[in-house]
């Protein structure tokens, strides 16, 4: 048998996205979530290619995800990068915003496809932030709050039009974050 017969392909995408994610430092709940595999499984994941395998820097992250949502409008800063990932979600075809600006999920619940769409969509924030705020686990609990339209949601800057990230149950002074640290150079 050949590793690249058809019938392995759907084992070989859930191991690369498993290491994929074990790279962005994912917790092993979010990684089994995406994956579908055990976490055993995927703790000798990280044993084998991370922990003895030499790669330096990668850290198993223990506990729960993240569940506030202060973190993505403790200030401007991160509020742009969290309407930042908010729009490469939904350029990944992981959201859809709505004529409205609210916010729907694309899949009915975690696979392959939207584990890897994750992947490309947080690695191009980061591509984007010379200092990124938010981790991979924070962009997975960005990517849920934002979708259920409870605690966060994107609203309308009355100055420029443009959408961003906003929470549900604080004052909103309808200015977006990027006209707001404008308006302190002026």
């Amino acid at each position: 048998m050949r590793f690249t017969d058809d019938r392995y392909a759907g084992e070989r995408s859930q191991f690369e996205l498993a290491l994929r994610m074990i790279r962005h430092e994912a917790r092993t709940r979010t990684i089994r979530e995406c994956t579908g595999l055990s976490d055993d499984r995927i703790r000798k994941l990280y044993s084998t290619y991370f922990q003895n395998g030499g790669a330096a820097g990668i850290k198993r992250r223990r506990g729960k995800s993240p569940r506030q949502v202060t973190r993505f409008v403790k200030n401007s800063e991160n509020q742009i990068q969290a309407t930042t990932l908010v729009a490469l979600f939904s350029a990944g075809l992981l959201l859809r915003i709505d004529p409205q600006d609210g916010v729907r999920p694309c899949w009915p619940r975690p696979d392959v496809e939207f584990g890897h769409r994750l992947c490309r969509a947080y690695e191009t924030y980061l591509m984007l932030h010379n200092k990124p705020q938010l981790s991979f686990e924070w962009a997975w609990n960005l990517l849920h709050c934002i979708s259920y339209n409870d605690e966060l949601y994107l609203a309308l800057c009355k100055r420029c039009a443009a959408s961003y990230v906003q929470d549900a149950y604080a004052l909103d002074k309808g200015v977006c974050p990027v006209c707001e640290i404008a308006a302190q150079f002026h």
